[in-house]
């Protein structure tokens, strides 16, 4: 069938302004948006700029907001976008870059900011104990706990539906640093907790969340990133109260 792409771009050198520019091809229903995307740069406008990486969903390079949600081009199929029996106007898909970082060209957005949230975190393995021997194990029900945050690919979606940093404030830490820091907090090998709390138990960590859910929505890895944190906001409350996270 033949779709349109309307995509959002900006290129510095042309100015500060960003505009839509249509691509008209042939696609598959079954074809993914990241094949389409790179057909257009390889066949019809070199200039297109977008990251990709592994085109499986498991780098997160690809995320972008596709017909006002975000979502992975990757793991997005045209059938999904666009019905076969839709007419030709209404087969158009809009792709824009991430909200609340800074376009750097076209659906490229600089991420400097989300990874510095991401580092403050201390996003690693932090133990003041060695293991009595061997390895450190944990029963099942231990690793249930934080298994959720352990699928976070980076790939910024919760990070851009976020209400709270577009509109209330930018310098809320974001989702997927918390969802990170979860993953440590509820792993009880894990003794770090109060080295992640400076960033954690501040103004703009944990508490500017205020249930909106988007980032639930959004992610494609379908984490429960709302409920992590609130469980984060509880350790931290439970910590400062009795001086424990669990």
């Amino acid at each position: 069938m033949e779709i349109t792409l309307k995509i959002k771009r900006f290129i510095a050198k042309k100015g500060k302004e960003s505009f839509y520019q249509e691509y008209r091809l042939e696609a598959d229903p079954n074809d993914r948006l990241l094949d389409a995307l790179v057909f257009v740069q390889t066949h019809l406008d070199g200039s297109l700029g977008f990251r990709k990486s592994c085109a499986h969903g498991v780098c997160g390079s690809d995320a972008m907001i596709v017909n006002g949600t975000e979502r992975l081009a990757c793991k997005t199929l045209i059938k999904d976008l666009v019905g076969a029996a839709a007419s030709a106007e209404s087969r158009t898909i809009t792709v824009e870059p991430l909200q609340n970082l800074p376009v750097m060209k076209d659906l490229i957005v600089d991420q400097t900011r989300f990874f510095e949230n991401f580092r403050a975190v201390k996003p690693f393995f932090i133990s003041d104990t060695l293991p009595a021997k061997g390895e450190r194990t944990q029963s099942i029900e231990e690793r249930a706990k934080y298994d959720d945050a352990t699928k976070c690919i980076l790939c910024a979606a919760c990070y851009s539906s976020c209400p709270v940093i577009r509109g209330k404030n930018p310098d809320f830490i974001g989702p997927a640093a918390i969802v990170n820091a979860a993953r440590f907090i509820f792993d009880g090998r894990d003794t770090g907790f109060k080295d992640r709390l400076p960033a954690l138990d501040d103004p703009n960590g944990v508490w500017p969340c205020e249930n909106h859910f988007n980032c639930t929505k959004v992610c494609p890895r379908e984490i429960k990133v709302t409920k992590n944190i609130n469980m984060s906001k509880k350790a931290i409350t439970d910590f400062k109260e009795n001086g424990s996270t669990l």
